[in-house]
Parts: C-alpha cells; sequence; structure tokens
C-alpha cells in the first residue's frame, strides 16, 4: 500500500490546491468519491485495466459512468490521471485529497471502539477532551468489539490509544516474555 500512496500522493495534492485556490473543496471531495467509488467496481475496474482499451477511452467510459455527478474539471483531472496510466489509484487518491482537506479545515474523523455501547454523555466528553489534545474538530464514530473485554480503542488518523483490556494484557504478556 505505501507505494500506491507514493504514486498518488503528487495527484492528490494536486487536485487539492487546485480545488482550494478555487475555493471548492467541498465539490472535489463529492465529485473524487463519486470516481473513487465507480472505479472501485470489479467490472470497472477491470476495464480500466484492461490494455486493449485506450487511455481516451477508459477515461471516456469512467466520466460517462459518473456522468453529472462530476464537472468539468474533474472530467479532465480523469483525463490526465488516464493518460499516465493512474486510473486504479483512484480509491487512493481520494483518500488523501481527504486528508488534506481534513487538515485544511483543522478536523479529524476519529473512531472509538469499545467492549460496550457508550452513552451519548460519555461520546461527548470524548469527543471534547480528544478535540482539546489534538486541537482539532472531532468527529466520532462508536463501534463495539466484545473481544476487547474492557477499555477503549481509539484510532484518528495515524495516532492509536490502546486503553483497552486486551492491549494491556497483550503488553503484559510481552514484557513478562522478554
Amino acid at each position: 500500500m505505501a507505494e500506491l500512496s507514493t504514486l498518488a500522493r503528487p495527484y492528490a495534492r494536486a487536485a487539492f490546491e487546485f480545488a482550494r485556490e478555487r475555493d471548492a473543496l467541498a465539490q472535489w471531495s463529492e465529485q473524487l468519491a463519486t470516481c473513487a467509488a465507480v472505479s472501485a467496481d470489479a467490472s470497472v475496474a477491470k476495464l480500466l485495466d484492461n490494455p486493449s482499451y485506450t487511455h481516451e477511452q477508459q477515461a471516456q467510459a469512467l466520466n460517462d459512468l459518473c456522468g453529472d455527478a462530476t464537472g468539468a474539471e474533474v472530467k479532465n483531472f480523469v483525463r490526465v490521471l488516464a493518460a499516465n496510466r493512474r486510473l486504479g489509484l483512484l480509491v487512493e487518491i481520494y483518500a488523501l485529497f481527504e486528508q488534506l482537506k481534513s487538515a485544511q479545515e483543522k478536523r479529524v474523523d476519529v473512531e472509538v471502539i469499545s467492549a460496550f455501547d457508550l452513552d451519548d454523555a460519555t461520546t461527548a466528553r470524548l469527543s471534547e477532551a480528544l478535540g482539546r489534545k489534538l486541537e482539532r474538530d472531532v468527529q466520532v464514530s462508536t463501534s463495539t468489539d466484545s473481544s476487547l473485554l474492557g477499555g477503549v480503542l481509539i484510532r484518528a488518523g495515524d495516532l492509536v490509544i490502546d486503553g483497552s483490556v486486551r492491549g494491556r494484557l497483550n503488553k503484559l504478556a510481552e514484557a513478562m516474555n522478554s
């Protein structure tokens, strides 16, 4: 995956800078999401990887499938990707674009996994505390995993906070084995 990120990064950065200069981050985000979702479909991915089609035909097919959901600028971006044989990177480009957009907006999506359902008050307090720590606007999504035994596992981008009982037991086992 690191190789895909490396290949996709300049395209994501170029799209981000272009959209930011035109104050169109939200529109580009939506349109890139559409392109990424369409290109991720198995039958479309097969067409985009088929060397018997020219890059113009591949770009045209993807743009036709996206239809009116994408504007002229994004359609041109798809043509540039096709010309450089990078249409297969659209999902990764979209993910990197969203990271750049979140950093620009000082926003972070946080996933909280707990052993039991968290009530709204606890989620709000957790969101507030994480917002202070990360100095960002925090969007919290919660899920449950009964294998954690207790505590929570928090993921915010590259940051992982493992406050679960399972995580603590694993650390204890490693300490005892070394």
